[in-house]
């Protein structure tokens, strides 16, 4: 049972999808697929534009940061993907500033809001919606809208890997939204996405950067139904299924309302048998609780009740696990992973195994108690 926050597991018709005859991606055939799955992503994410890349989600961070970042950039680092903005920026030698948090804190608005206010070189703010490496939930959308009021030409850029398709995300104050294929998607790894606002847009004509991450190719080959190089095209194919049976099967709110609910219901369960949850506001995308019992509780809950969860990395590695919440968990899945975790908890006589986990589980998860 794979439970950890990405790769995903991707659901057997998507699987099955992805299987058939491979097609050229210069093709009538294949843009119609590309135009169909377009649309399905202009709804996903409520924005001006969007932009599909053969690449993991890193390759939509580097564009992001080369083609919006003009002068000077700001990034918050309250953990390892938040850090990898920074490590992106050294690398193209371009000016930024870093906010630094521990990785269960999140930023303050008035933090940023500072920063922007004694900084008028900072253009481009990045930031992640889901801290993944904690399980993290920054308040982006406030911020947003307050260093909008500031000055309106700062493009704030927003890590949503972990967020698209776990949450509705207000979107009116970002101008880029980031993900990837192996998270809420549902998909194998590969493929990113970009959500564009039309200010973003213009930045980027005026002044883009690079050759295969060069964002304004991008865009006016994609807005004819193709990719300036070589497409990711099962990938493609895949994530017009996923997001066609997600609209036909409740749309994205269901889909959201579901994934709110097992997080709740799974932090709940956890907490009433003693974890202590990492982060002080935690995303839905997955409950990370926070132990020195980490290594073994994972490597029980693996080769004795078939769950894999994820553990931490760098200086949290072996303190923390992570159980994913992303895509279409099943409740007997979810279910069974907390009760996997106490029962972990007895056999390493941390606490004796009375069924607690499951009980609140089903409880949050059906009574609504």
């Amino acid at each position: 049972m794979l439970l950890t926050p990405g790769p995903t597991p991707v659901p057997e018709f998507v699987r099955k999808a992805m299987a058939d005859v491979t097609i050229h991606h210069r093709t009538p055939e294949f843009e119609a697929i590309f135009a169909e799955t377009r649309e399905l992503l202009f709804e996903l994410y409520g924005m001006d534009e969007v932009v599909m890349l053969a690449s993991s989600g890193s390759g939509a961070m580097e564009a992001c940061i080369t083609n919006l970042t003009h002068k000077k950039a700001l990034t918050v680092n309250s953990g390892k993907f938040g850090e990898r903005f920074g490590k992106i920026c050294k690398a193209f030698d371009i000016d930024y500033t870093e906010i630094k948090n521990e990785w269960n804190v999140p930023v303050s608005v008035e933090a940023v809001v500072e920063a922007v206010k004694n900084d008028s070189e900072i253009d481009a703010i990045f930031i992640q919606l889901c801290e993944s490496a904690g399980g993290l939930r920054h308040p982006v959308e406030q911020i947003a809208q307050e260093v909008k009021k500031i000055n309106k030409d700062i493009v704030i850029v927003a890590d949503g890997i972990t967020a698209i398709g776990v949450e509705k995300i207000d979107t009116s104050n970002l101008d880029a939204v980031i993900t990837g294929s192996q998270k809420a998607l549902m998909l194998p790894p590969g493929l990113a996405v970009i959500g564009l606002s039309n200010e973003a847009v213009a930045k980027i004509e005026t002044k883009a950067r690079g050759f295969y991450f060069n964002l304004a190719t991008e865009i006016k080959k994609q807005r004819t139904n193709t990719t300036a190089w070589t497409a990711a095209t099962t990938l493609i194919i895949g994530l017009k299924e996923i997001l066609s049976h997600i609209k036909e099967n409740g749309g994205y709110d269901a889909l959201y309302e579901k994934t709110a609910l097992r997080a709740k219901a799974s932090r709940e369960a956890l907490k009433a048998i003693g974890c202590e949850i990492f982060p002080q506001s935690p995303a839905n995308a997955m409950t990370t609780v926070y132990t020195e019992h980490a290594p073994e509780i994972r490597k029980v809950l693996k080769t004795k009740y078939n769950v894999n969860i994820a553990g931490g990395q760098d200086h949290i590695k072996k303190l923390i696990f992570r159980i994913n919440h992303m895509g279409l968990v099943e409740d007997y899945e979810a279910s069974w992973a907390v009760n996997a975790v106490e029962l972990a908890m007895d056999e390493l006589n941390l606490r004796t195994f009375d069924g607690t986990a499951n009980k609140v589980f089903l409880e949050q998860m059906f009574k609504g108690n």
